[in-house]
């Protein structure tokens, strides 16, 4: 071949390659349009629409806790810690007398620490502080107010975060929740039905569900504030709560 054949050759080869190369390419596409390639099947595209449901219960709390402390001062540790056991010891036995058991009597700190006053111009180490501090459930919410009252009678310090709950706060919100999916669902059917579609199956599903929040009681007492034993036990109301529960809904349809 001569000089002009091999150059008209070569400009051949090339652009038959470079023509391969472009069928590759929209071959592949082509292939991945249809097929989807590189993806599972199960996230392939379709089409969808999504809904908020909400559901919501009014329940009246069953139980009611509370917290106490006890605080001493002695001479020596011994001796503030002796005062400090007496007085939690007989604030113990009129909580189990009120049918409160061991499992809802919880110690949730104990400290002991110098006391110091101040002397002559000067900081002086004049004994021991020991503090015990106590949380307590009331299962039977009925005797709360008296519970309430008996401890503050007993000399400990304190007595207060009053609040209400639910003992079998799931429950509770299991039902909120399955009053949220319905409500989704009858706002799917009903925009599907304006769209002109079928509902398909479910494709995602999200809970924002709101736990149940009680909000404490304000009420405090002190044997600082004069409380003896011919105190007026508290009237106590729990109210009612709201639980509600807040869920997202994608659907597939047809």
């Amino acid at each position: 071949m001569n000089a002009i054949q091999i150059r008209a050759w070569k400009v051949g080869v090339v652009a038959g390659v470079l023509l391969a190369v472009y069928l590759l390419v929209i071959s592949v596409n082509e292939i991945k349009t249809v097929f989807n390639i590189g993806q599972d099947p199960a996230f392939s595209t379709v089409n969808t629409i999504s809904v908020s449901g909400k559901g919501e219960e009014t329940i009246v709390p069953d139980v009611a806790t509370f917290s106490y402390s006890v605080t001493e001062n002695g001479k020596t540790v011994a001796d503030a810690q002796a005062k400090a056991t007496n007085r939690s010891n007989a604030a113990l036995a009129a909580l189990k007398v009120n049918g409160i058991a061991d499992k809802d009597i919880k110690t949730t700190g104990y400290n002991i620490n110098p006391h110091y006053e101040w002397i002559k111009d000067r900081s002086v180490l004049t004994g021991y502080d020991v503090s015990q501090s106590t949380d307590v459930k009331v299962r039977d919410i009925t005797k709360a107010g008296k519970i309430f009252e008996q401890v503050g009678t007993l000399g400990v310090q304190n007595v207060n975060n009053l609040a209400f709950s639910v003992d079998n706060r799931d429950a509770v919100m299991e039902s909120a929740q399955a009053k949220a999916i319905a409500d989704a669902r009858v706002k799917a059917e009903k925009l599907a039905s304006s769209l002109g579609v079928r509902l398909g199956k479910v494709v995602g599903f999200s809970d924002a569900g709101e736990q149940p929040y009680y909000p404490p009681t304000v009420y405090a007492m002190s044997a600082k504030v004069g409380m003896d034993a011919r105190a007026v036990a508290p009237e106590i109301s729990t109210g009612e709560q709201k639980v509600t529960s807040n869920v997202s809904i994608t659907y597939e349809i047809k």
